[in-house]
């Protein structure tokens, strides 16, 4: 059995990480008003960006497209070898295609252009040869080319894909940026796994109406301690009709008892702590969580506006999965 210099795949990798790396790095100095042109192709449009590409770069396409689509830019792929066989019908006027070849000439793709131009769908191409093919008919050229590939016999696309891939992360970035696309709108379409967890908003899990542990500011602490206990939140707000005056926790309680305070005969807004925190309906749940954190609480009073709307509790994002 033949076997290999100890270090040699170490060599190998690293050999092949820094080729790689470069080819992103080059990439830097070649932007130029193509890239801003497609950038404002897309956001002009009202159609949907699709992506074209064959085998390897193909498989780029597809993870572009996602990212595109994940970040507010509506976009599919479409296989060209099925385009030319019909599926070219998804095709609308108002469309941008973002056509991927490192050659420039990958022939499936090249049959799609006229197509594409008596259509009037305004084309991006993005390729490694400008003098190429689809680099002269593209609305706008992204160079995406590399000086050598990683791998060493220079046949299978490595370092070309990964900078094609990482121009096209630029170009989802940038209409990110470009269109205000917030962490809201992420978790929007991110409604499952972890990742949407994570982004669900304060009003999707907190207590609203009845649910809301709430006491005059003339209750006496007694009748407090059993809001607090109905409602399970450890804590209930002192309010003054609509408006929150403050809030009696058990840590409130205690400290009382500490400096000998008779609370049984005393009034909510004897023993409550003024200016509770409060966090907006429409923040994070992820932001509760960090406040929570940050102030060693563990409940939080929901605001919409100056009026409160509800209480979230640290076991609503233990049981919402944001812990």
């Amino acid at each position: 059995m033949k076997t290999m210099k100890k270090d040699l795949p170490i060599d190998t990798a690293r050999r092949v990480l820094e080729i790689e790396a470069e080819a992103v790095k080059s990439l830097t100095s070649r932007l130029d008003g193509n890239f801003s042109h497609a950038v404002d192709l897309i956001l002009g449009t009202t159609g949907k960006v699709v992506v074209c590409g064959m085998g390897k770069s193909g498989i780029i396409g597809q993870k572009i497209a996602s990212t595109l689509a994940s970040t507010g830019t509506s976009a599919f792929f479409l296989h060209p070898a099925e385009g030319v066989h019909g599926d070219l019908g998804v095709l609308m006027k108002n469309d941008i295609l973002l056509a991927i070849s490192n050659s420039g000439e990958t022939d499936e793709l090249i049959k799609i252009i006229p197509i594409v131009k008596r259509m009037g769908v305004k084309m991006i191409a993005m390729t490694g040869r400008q003098d190429s093919t689809l680099a002269r008919y593209g609305d706008a050229t992204i160079d995406v080319g590399v000086s050598v590939e990683a791998c060493p016999l220079g046949l299978s696309p490595t370092a070309s894909t990964t900078a094609c891939l990482a121009m096209g992360d630029a170009l989802a970035v940038a209409l990110l940026e470009a269109k205000g696309f917030k962490a809201e709108d992420f978790a929007a379409l991110h409604p499952a796994g972890s990742l949407g967890r994570r982004l669900m908003r304060v009003d999707e899990i907190m207590h609203g109406g009845n649910g809301i542990p709430r006491v005059a500011s003339s209750t006496p602490v007694k009748d407090a301690i059993l809001e607090m206990t109905a409602k399970r939140m450890g804590l209930t707000g002192v309010f003054d009709g609509e408006k929150i005056l403050g809030v009696i926790t058990d840590g409130d309680l205690r400290r009382a008892l500490e400096k000998g305070v008779n609370i049984i005969e005393r009034a909510s807004a004897d023993i409550m702590t003024v200016n509770p925190k409060m966090i907006s309906r429409d923040s994070l749940a992820e932001a509760a969580l960090r406040m929570m954190e940050e102030y060693s609480i563990t409940s939080l009073f929901v605001s919409d506006g100056e009026v409160v709307v509800g209480v979230v509790h640290m076991h609503d994002l233990l049981r919402a999965g944001v812990v």
